[in-house]
């Protein structure tokens, strides 16, 4: 009985040497598919964003040329004003009264002329004194031209057409022509113009990428610019690089430029603020997708797959970026391979299956200027 149970074990013990040794010669996994993508040149356009502030094309603050107190205001905020339409009415009762005096004076003055002519012609007296008196009727009729000019001041209208913006000042607030607060601003926003600026750096790359022999005629071929709103939503109208100051400035060690945009639903107001976004478009550019990227000691480095495909690290040197890919400037050739997904999972000299990444046929598409919210690289400059 001993024997058999004895004999019953060895068996045992074989059978699990055996399973143990089937289970260590069990072949090793082959090669794990991984996306890839040919490397193509292609356009590319990236968008740099400054914030600006908006104003219309002209803002008119409105001050009283005399002192009075306000007897009418003929508008009211945020409405439309034509140029020569009435906006106040000053109270001219003490202008009145200097006008009367003051025609008095003119009054006098030729009485006296009146009466000294006939006295110098039959010379009775010097013509010294007529021509004095003469002085003294111009002297009286420049002040009472003077006195009559304010009185019409007192008549305040609109220089130009536009919208009435705060009223600060109610009917019988006395208005100064010194007040630190003018009665109004009329502001003209048919055309809205957006003031931002560029420091060294990007005046350095502005001037590169732009031709011109002169600022200005950078200026003209510069590209249509677009306006991002406070709401987040790109603004309808399309507008225009106008001017850029040819001074740096000292404080600062920016140069402001001007952008203008039609607003013919008046829906940019003056006094907001907004994103102008400058579309600037790499030709031929080498593009990889930024999962295709990985770091390693400060160094952005992608993997290449030889034709045994087996793949090898390679560094490259990022220009910019344009939406969810990385522009290169070099590290990279056209028609090269590269792993596009699953790049920590591998190292050098790995064997991989390539599997031909699905949006490769339309390589071109991801970078379309209609898909400005994914492509854009952002410089704000508050």
């Amino acid at each position: 009985m001993k024997n058999k149970s004895f004999i019953g074990a060895i068996a045992a013990l074989l059978i699990v040497a055996s399973c143990g040794k089937k289970q260590e010669q069990a072949p090793a996994p082959g090669p794990m598919p991984f996306a890839v993508q040919t490397i193509a040149r292609q356009d590319a356009t990236i968008y740099e964003e400054y914030t600006a502030n908006l104003e219309g094309q002209q803002n008119v603050e409105i001050r009283p040329k005399v002192n009075g107190f306000i007897q009418k205001i003929y508008v009211d905020e945020g409405q439309m004003v034509r140029k020569g339409q009435l906006l106040f009415k000053l109270e001219t009762q003490t202008l009145n009264q200097d006008a009367a005096a003051a025609k008095a004076n003119v009054s006098a003055a030729q009485v006296e002329v009146d009466r000294l002519k006939p006295l110098v012609d039959r010379k009775i007296i010097s013509n010294v004194q007529l021509e004095t008196a003469k002085a003294k009727l111009a002297q009286a009729k420049a002040s009472y031209s003077a006195v009559a000019a304010n009185i019409n001041y007192g008549t305040i209208t609109s220089p130009v057409d536009g919208v009435i913006g705060s009223l600060p000042y109610k009917e019988g607030a006395l208005a100064s022509a010194t007040s630190e607060m003018p009665l109004t601003t009329v502001s003209d926003t048919r055309v809205m113009r957006a003031y931002f600026s560029m420091n060294d750096k990007q005046m350095i790359s502005f001037s590169r990428e732009f031709k011109g022999a002169t600022l200005q005629e950078k200026l003209k071929n510069t590209p249509d610019v677009s306006l991002l709103l406070a709401d987040g939503s790109v603004y309808e109208e399309k507008g225009r690089l106008v001017t850029v100051t040819g001074l740096v400035n000292e404080t600062t060690g920016t140069s402001q430029f001007r952008a203008e945009f039609k607003n013919p639903e008046a829906i940019l107001r003056s006094g907001s603020k907004g994103t102008v976004r400058l579309p600037i478009t790499f030709e031929d550019a080498l593009v990889v997708p930024q999962n295709a990227v990985f770091d390693m000691q400060g160094k952005q480095m992608v993997y290449v797959v030889n034709k045994d495909n087996t793949v090898k690290s390679k560094i490259i040197n990022v220009k910019t970026t344009s939406g969810l890919n990385f522009i290169v400037e070099s590290g990279l050739e056209e028609g090269e391979v590269i792993v596009v997904e699953g790049v920590t999972k591998l190292k050098d000299g790995m064997a991989i299956v390539p599997q031909p990444k699905k949006e490769e046929a339309a390589p071109a598409a991801a970078d379309s200027v209609s898909a400005a919210k994914t492509t854009t690289t952002t410089v704000t400059k508050k």
